[in-house]
């Protein structure tokens, strides 16, 4: 059940990653919602082991935010280098 709400969770996480990064995307709104669901369960992962909070606390979306803002940076950055051939 864990993983289901964390899947719900990171699909408005990439909605609001993506209000908050503007612009064109590699991958579009797509791409986008799966970081947030990656950026969830990095945050879920990495926050329970360090002690940081529990389950289901308001932290762990915040963090999850970062990480799917901190993802779509890199992959963004990363289309930008391919596409510009260096």
């Amino acid at each position: 059940m864990e993983i289901i709400v964390t899947i719900l969770i990171g699909l408005v996480v990439g909605v609001v990653a993506k209000f908050l990064m503007p612009g064109r995307d590699p991958g579009g709104f797509i791409i986008t919602t799966l970081l947030g669901i990656a950026g969830a369960f990095v945050a879920r992962f990495v926050g329970e082991r360090f002690g940081w909070y529990a389950p289901g606390e308001p932290a762990g979306f915040i963090a999850a935010v970062g990480g799917a803002v901190l993802l779509s940076t890199q992959v963004r950055d990363r289309s930008a280098v391919n596409a510009s051939g260096s």
